[in-house]
């Protein structure tokens, strides 16, 4: 059995992420990712909750009870997610990952008529102790769609910038919009007040991520 390297303190920042089993998507269409996303805001409290609720309800009026952790960004991917949070205290990540995991995977097993396990193990985590660090995973995470049209971005550079950064402002599957000001139901996904103010306004947000997209280029 794995045994987890990183024990979970309040207040402290972790880079959460996992991939489907064997690499295999988890992402299909537009209603997976959207169940996803629903889940990371619905999991997010001690409060059950009934697989049903979410089909029939706005999930983003639901009272949740305690936060069990703070949302600082997220993204999902075909075949894996990211998402950068801190714990409310002790026990409540495992708990807040727990709740998740297993209930998108019911749903995912029950629409694709399925068995067995859909995420490739335990979630992986990674504590984020400097600030500096801290910061580029806001950067980190929300770059990652731009693998879906420009797999070699990272080695080769971008190719167009203004069509890249054209396709993250519209990728809904993250919460880059949130940071971009747009209002939607999802901006309640985050919990920013709970992460250092990096980006109070659009304009800083969008000036560091395209700073990280042109960075190889300048090598």
């Amino acid at each position: 059995m794995s045994i987890r390297k990183i024990s979970f303190a309040p207040n402290e920042f972790y880079h959460i992420y996992n991939r489907g089993n064997s690499k295999q998507i988890i992402f299909h269409d537009k209603y997976d990712y959207d169940r996803f996303i629903k889940l990371l805001f619905i999991s997010n409290g001690q409060e059950n909750f009934k697989i049903q609720f979410i089909r029939k309800n706005n999930i983003y009026d639901t009272q949740r009870g305690k936060l069990l952790v703070g949302i600082g960004t997220y993204c999902l991917m075909p075949n894996h997610f990211h998402i950068l949070l801190t714990q409310t205290e002790n026990g409540s990540i495992s708990k807040f990952m727990q709740k998740l995991s297993t209930a998108y995977s019911m749903y995912y097993n029950q629409k694709y008529k399925r068995t067995g396990s859909l995420f490739e193990g335990k979630f992986k985590s990674e504590y984020v102790g400097k600030d500096r660090y801290l910061k580029y995973l806001f950067s980190y995470i929300h770059l990652n769609p731009v693998k879906l049209i420009d797999s070699g971005w990272k080695e080769g550079g971008i190719k167009n910038k203004q069509e890249t950064l054209y396709y993250l402002r519209n990728y809904k599957y993250s919460s880059y919009q949130d940071y971009l000001g747009i209002d939607r139901e999802e901006k309640l996904i985050l919990n920013r007040e709970m992460f250092p103010n990096y980006f109070p306004e659009k304009e800083p947000f969008e000036k560091e991520i395209f700073e990280w997209l042109t960075y190889r280029q300048d090598l």
